[in-house]
């Protein structure tokens, strides 16, 4: 491998590792946040309850598979960060605990949607008021690049928590009759996603709703570059 080539390799997984590690901070802060509205004070006591990356992170799952994504397969948004735990039991009575449960898993996903809608405002002003700086080598071109990154990670990182597979979010948005399926289910969650990411056929159903968002986003705020 050439000099060039190591150096391309090794920008793209500084970009993708940094964008990773913040997003799925602010992932799990979003958990930790409505559990905490909700009357839990376990993330709280946990030290959840913040923006830190030193306190979300997990090394395997933030920065290992990612990687290996990455350089395997170009996908930067396939990883995870430290579960914040939740107690139910804790929440108000103003919903049922399982109700409950369902918005503190759903807070997730939807902050990586909100990151992802910040980063294409942000991007769509960047483009108006420097369109010059977005080429070439200086500060402008990346910053784009990396509010790109911002925008495609988050929108995979909110499909990805969606797939209803146990530990997924979405898993925790099914009705209780699906319980029984979810157990018997669940050690096999990993490799089903690997096959999903890995089968030509399901790899474009999976892409499909990133790649829609990713020009709806586009659209809606005149972006040059669509995400697909």
């Amino acid at each position: 491998m050439d000099e060039g080539r190591a150096a391309q390799i090794g920008q793209t997984l500084v970009l993708y590792l940094v964008t990773m590690l913040l997003s799925l901070t602010v992932h799990e802060f979003a958990h930790a946040w409505v559990a905490d509205r909700l009357g839990d004070d376990t993330p709280r006591r946990q030290g959840r309850l913040t923006l830190s990356p030193l306190a979300h992170y997990d090394f395997l799952g933030t920065f290992v598979i990612p990687t290996v994504g990455i350089l395997l397969g170009g996908i930067g948004f396939l990883g995870w960060a430290k579960p914040v735990e939740t107690n139910p039991g804790r929440y108000t009575r103003r919903f049922s605990m399982r109700n409950g449960h369902r918005l503190v898993a759903f807070a997730g996903p939807l902050s990586n949607l909100l990151l992802a809608v910040a980063a294409a405002g942000m991007l769509a002003s960047l483009q108006a008021t420097q369109p010059v700086a977005l080429h070439g080598d200086g500060v402008g071109n990346a910053a784009a690049t990396l509010l790109g990154a911002f925008m495609g990670v988050n929108l995979g990182l909110f499909v990805l928590n969606l797939i209803p597979l146990p530990p997924l979010d979405g898993s925790r948005l099914l009705p209780r009759s699906l319980d029984g399926l979810q157990q018997a289910v669940a050690p096999y969650s990993f490799f089903i996603v690997m096959i999903i990411i890995n089968v030509p056929a399901l790899r474009s159903a999976f892409f499909w709703p990133v790649g829609a968002m990713g020009a709806a986003l586009s659209e809606l705020f005149g972006l040059h570059a669509v995400i697909s």
